[in-house]
């Protein structure tokens, strides 16, 4: 950090995120100042969510305020990767597996987990393509549109995200606060819902939420890694039995190796794509305007309306996709 309190270059690596978030919970506002406290470096601070009395991750059901994951939310989340018991095994084959886990407070809700090997695929090469919100418009059929809106801090922002579903039910978006943890050589992104005043729910879309989505990605070698997808989403509806076993037989795993394939063709095409432009790494590349918190309220499923899906049939040009089976997905778009 130079004298001015701006973050110098260089690569930004914390081994916590009470240290990310102690290094800059949010770029000074003159709105701010009256109302916020400040820490040694001297930027003003948001209450530390970790003087609360609340335990357990924070994004989570019943949240009633919106907080920047703490040191105890990333290592919740690493250990919820991580545990077998109470997961179904759904899928296992050529080194991905999916898990699905029924959410007993609400058996509509249900939780899916993923995780891959990458042989040949770096943990840091991994990380990047998840981050590359350009890149993910390439490889990344499903999306519809996505933009980050601000950034929270040097380590958490504000983002949306739209996406196909499969035909003929409604596609969804999403409002979602993101955050990110590199710990060594392993890496965390996790988000959920939040509501944004300038974001309101479309008429076109179904607005989902994510209760708690993230992905963990740990280094097995130089040139390796393994990556594990958690997700519990409320897609806001009853959908119908056949998308919830699509999803967990050959959705996630397609979704999966094409994030493979994209990994593996990074390193290419970020030569020919402002290869130095790298903000989840260098905070001060960023061109995202800061946000208070104070501006985000949590996105609650009951606020939105529920759209009853449960008994739409899946179209002949999904059951025709499906069929046949999880062949290659056209590449051209990634050069």
């Amino acid at each position: 950090m130079d004298t001015r309190g701006r973050l110098s270059k260089g690569p930004w690596k914390v081994a916590s995120a009470s240290a990310a978030a102690s290094t800059l919970l949010e770029l000074p506002r003159r709105t701010q100042e009256s109302r916020t406290r400040t820490r040694a470096l001297g930027f003003p601070m948001e209450k530390s969510a970790a003087s609360t009395e609340l335990q357990g991750p924070r994004p989570v059901l019943g949240r009633d305020s919106v907080q920047v994951p703490d040191d105890q939310d990333f290592r919740s989340f690493r250990s919820e990767c991580e545990a077998e018991a109470g997961w179904n095994l759904t899928y296992s084959k050529a080194g991905v597996s999916v898990w699905v886990q029924a959410v007993e407070m609400d058996r509509t809700l249900h939780k899916i987990k993923c995780r891959m090997e990458c042989r040949d695929v770096p943990a840091e090469t991994l990380y990047d393509v998840l981050h590359d919100i350009e890149y993910r418009k390439k490889w990344d059929s499903n999306v519809i549109e996505t933009f980050d809106i601000a950034r929270l801090t040097v380590n958490a922002d504000v983002g949306y995200y739209s996406w196909r579903c499969p035909k003929p039910l409604k596609n969804r978006d999403v409002i979602t606060l993101r955050s990110w943890l590199p710990m060594g050589t392993d890496y965390i992104i996790m988000n959920y819902s939040v509501k944004h005043p300038k974001y309101p729910p479309r008429k076109d879309l179904v607005r989902a939420v994510s209760i708690q989505t993230g992905y963990l990605i740990q280094s097995t070698g130089p040139k390796s890694c393994v990556i594990t997808y958690l997700a519990q989403v409320d897609p806001k509806g009853s959908l119908p039995k056949w998308v919830v076993n699509k999803s967990s037989q050959f959705l996630a795993p397609k979704a999966m190796k094409k994030m493979y394939k994209a990994c593996v063709k990074y390193p290419e095409w970020k030569q020919k794509h402002q290869p130095h432009y790298k903000p989840w790494l260098h905070p001060e590349q960023s061109p995202l305007p800061s946000l208070a918190l104070s501006e985000l309220s949590v996105q609650h499923a009951d606020s939105l309306e529920n759209i009853d899906e449960s008994a739409v049939a899946e179209s002949r040009e999904e059951r025709m996709g499906s069929a046949g089976g999880e062949g290659s997905d056209d590449d051209t778009s990634l050069t």
